[in-house]
This record gives C-alpha cells, structure tokens and sequence, in this order.
C-alpha cells in the first residue's frame, strides 16, 4: 500500500512539474513576442544561443567538425605516432587515364594522406605533397576553405564529390575520430544542448603503420574516451549510430554486419542510419525491405532513421522508408508533394529531422520561402532542428534556430517543443530519456523566468560562439 501511495505520489508531482513548466512557456509568449519585434540580430542571437535546445539528432561526426578543429587534432596525433600530408601542387606525376572519381582523385589539391601511404608514393607524387604542420599560411587558408562550402559558387556537388575525398584518410584514425566528436559535445553543451546522437563506426581504422585496428577496440576506445573528465563537464550525453551507405554495391551485407554490431553494443549504438545522396538510384529504400525483414527475426532494439526526401524531384522514398520501418526519418523534404504519407505523418510518431542550412547549401530550396519546415511544424507533425554536416557549413545549432526564427516567425512554444522533440524522439533508453526530459523542462522554465524578469540584460554575461555562417549570413561575427 505504501508503494502505491508513493508511485501515486511520484505521478503527481511529475503532472505538476509538467504543468508548471507549461505555463512557464505560455507566461513568456507575449514578452518573447514584443522581443522579436525589437531586438538587433546580435541580441536575438545572445537569446537563443543561451536558450536550452534539448538534442542534434542528425549528425555526422566526420562532417560535423571545423576545419580549425581537424587541424588542431592532427597536429594533435603526433604523440599517437600519426602523421599526415596533404597535396598543395600537381607535377603531372600520373599519365592521362587516371580515376577522377575514386576515393582520393589525382587530379585534386588538399587531399590528405598518412605518412605510410606517403611513404608508398614515388619520388614525383611525394614533390606535390606538405605535411600539414609545414603549411605556410595561405596554404593552411586554402586547406582549411577545400573541406567546408566558403564560396557561393560551392553546393551540392561540390560537398558530395569533393569534400569527403579530400578528408580521405583522416577519417580513419579512431583517436581524432573519438576526440573530435568530444570537441562537439564541448560547443554543443555551451549553447545549451544536452544529447548528441552522431554517426559513427568501428570499422576501417588503422595504426600508422596502416595495419588495421580491431573494432571492438575501437568501441572500448569510444567508451573510454567519452568516459573522461573534460567528456562529461560538457553535460551532454552522447550516443552513436552506425550509418551505411546505401547506394554501395554490398550495402545488404554491410547492413546485416552493422544490425548485429549495434544490437550487440547497445551501451553506446543506439540505431543505424541509411545515409547517401538520393539521387543515385542504387540506395533506393525498397532494396533493403528483404534483408531488414530477415533482421528483424533475428533481432530487437535497433532503431532505424533513414535519409528520405532530400531531393529536388517528387517520389515515394519516405513512404517507402516508413514501411522499411523507420521511425525518424532525415530531411524530408520532398513529403510536402506526397500528400498521402504526409496525411500519414500529421500528429504520428514519426519524426523530421529538418536541417535548414543544409537543404540551402546544397542546393534543395533556392531560399527558405520554399522550405516545407513551418507546413509540417504547423500541421503536427513532429520535427526537431538539427546541424547535419554543420562543420563544412561552419556554422552551429543556434544558427538553425536563428534561421527558423527570423524565416518562419516561431513562437516560444514552437521553439520549446522543436527541444523537447528532439529528446522524446531520440533513440535513448527510456529511464535517460526521462531524465533529459525533466531536465530540459527545468532549464527551459529557469530561462523563461530569467527572461521575464530582466529581458535580455539577463544574458548579457552569455558570449556567444559563431563561425563563418553566422557572420555572412546573419551580420553576426564573434570571431
């Protein structure tokens, strides 16, 4: 009886704590109103990048990190015994013929290498080759613009040919790969995330010898390593997913090798993610319905999220990725014209990792009056902000949020629940989930009281970190 009388108890006190957080958000809808009316771009900027944001649930690890980032961490990995080049000339070293579309082109500058592949090269190849540290500062410049989108004339083609074939090699030591995912919890956790859920793998490491690294080292590494002091002071929770590349000629056989990783580690793999460009016909959704019908004998709690409707042309992938059985699905953007599955999708639970910045750059909506974000936030359907690629866009969450704000006219409900979707529909365990949860709503209501009583001169301590995106764009530079 007495445990009853205490769940009971439990039960309400956290219906309460619900209702008060409510009405904590509506009690800043008119003030929050009178500010966006108001308020300079530095200011609204300072307000949201101190606003609690709950999680980035479209992530990738490898595109997620600054070009400054990738060379602080290789110089880094000296005391790791890693060392790497990167090319700064052509001498014409290969003959006509060569394979411009392989994993690292001949014909393409900065693409980097470690020292025992450098070491295999001839005497010619190496002549067109620096180590990074030797860089001199217009080539450092120049290394530093090839793997993120600087000019206007850069979109989709450049960041889906090019960017990854220059990163190349440096996406194969495990050590920078765990250090740099730290990196972005430590910027993630100051502009008021608590959960990053990124892609990220066990396999194709190597030694700097180029052996290959075992991949249940490389998961120990990952727990260790997220494990440390300066990890954890970032409060925010990390998990991984394992993403496949769809449109690879053996992607069936690495699905069912990933299915298994992930339901075998569940401490830290949460899901698998089905990744690649939607225009390559290969990675169409229904290929995998077969081999997913098979794993799903076999095993229970992985969760999926597949990339569907980030495409310029109207088709039935995100119908199709429902019945595959995802149940979040990335970028969407292409739904707003299948009016079936986006009646399907209005108040279900099925969510929209919507990336803004992203969709822009790359070419998917020429300006955000085309977006469909604010016809599925305000029809029901449940969406959350996220950052994608965000390092080769230079820019971070609050850039997302700045640009929903000021685009779409959300109000602070809007943006309280864009958080909140983000932890409810995060692949989590439930009992971390619901601690997230309650914390989040304790933040968003100590801001919203915070707000109320001093406007923004109660954030005027908060010095916001933006990059390159925010300062072309919005006019705001901290840098």
């Amino acid at each position: 009886m007495k445990r009853i009388f205490l769940l009971v108890l439990l039960w309400v006190s956290v219906v309460l704590s619900v209702y008060a957080n409510a009405k904590s958000a509506d009690s800043i809808d008119a003030e929050f109103e009178a500010f966006k009316k108001t308020a300079s771009a530095q200011d609204m900027y300072t307000f949201l990048y101190a606003m609690p944001k709950g999680g980035d649930l479209h992530n990738h690890s490898t595109g997620s990190n600054l070009s400054q980032w990738w060379f602080e961490e290789i110089l880094q990995q000296e005391k790791n015994g890693y060392t790497y080049y990167t090319k700064v000339k052509i001498n014409n070293c290969k003959p006509y013929g060569t394979n411009e579309f392989g994993r690292a082109p001949y014909l393409m500058l900065f693409v980097n290498i470690q020292e025992f592949e450098y070491k295999k090269l001839a005497s010619c190849e190496q002549s067109e080759y620096k180590r990074i540290q030797d860089l001199t500062p217009v080539e450092k410049a120049a290394w530093m613009n090839s793997i993120r989108l600087d000019k206007v004339s850069e979109g989709r083609d450049e960041f889906f040919q090019t960017h990854w074939a220059r990163i190349n090699s440096l996406m194969a030591n495990p050590y920078m790969q765990a250090n740099l995912i730290v990196k972005n919890m430590q910027a993630f956790g100051a502009e008021g995330l608590s959960y990053l859920e990124t892609d990220a793998g066990v396999r194709g490491f190597v030694h700097p010898d180029g052996s290959p690294f075992d991949t249940e080292k490389v998961y120990q590494l990952y727990l260790n390593r997220f494990a440390q002091q300066d990890a954890l002071e970032t409060g925010v929770t990390v998990r991984l997913q394992y993403s496949l590349l769809r449109f690879a000629p053996n992607a069936e056989d690495s699905l069912q090798w990933m299915y298994e990783f992930v339901a075998t580690h569940p401490e830290l793999y949460v899901g698998v993610d089905m990744v690649g460009r939607e225009d390559n016909e290969k990675g169409h959704p229904a290929r995998f319905l077969p081999t997913l019908r098979e794993l799903r004998h076999k095993f229970h709690g992985v969760n999926l999220s597949i990339h569907a409707g980030e495409s310029d042309e109207p088709n039935q992938h995100i119908r199709d990725t429902l019945v595959l059985g995802a149940d979040r699905i990335g970028h969407g953007i292409n739904l707003v014209d299948d009016h079936d599955t986006l009646l399907l999708m209005r108040h279900n639970k099925y969510l929209i990792e919507i990336n803004l910045i992203s969709n822009l750059l790359l070419e998917y909506v020429e300006d955000y009056s085309q977006h469909p974000f604010p016809e599925y936030l305000r029809l029901g359907i449940p969406v959350a902000l996220s950052t994608d690629d965000r390092g080769m866009w230079d820019s971070n969450m609050t850039d997302e949020y700045f640009t929903a704000v000021t685009n779409f006219n959300l109000s602070w409900q809007e943006l309280v629940k864009l958080g909140e979707n983000s932890l409810s529909y995060s692949f989590l365990d439930d009992k971390t989930k619901n601690k997230l949860l309650e914390n989040y709503h304790q933040r968003v209501a100590d801001f919203a009281a915070r707000f109320k009583a001093k406007k923004i001169q109660g954030f005027k301590h908060i010095k916001p970190q933006s990059y390159s995106f925010a300062c072309k764009q919005f006019k705001v530079c901290t840098n």
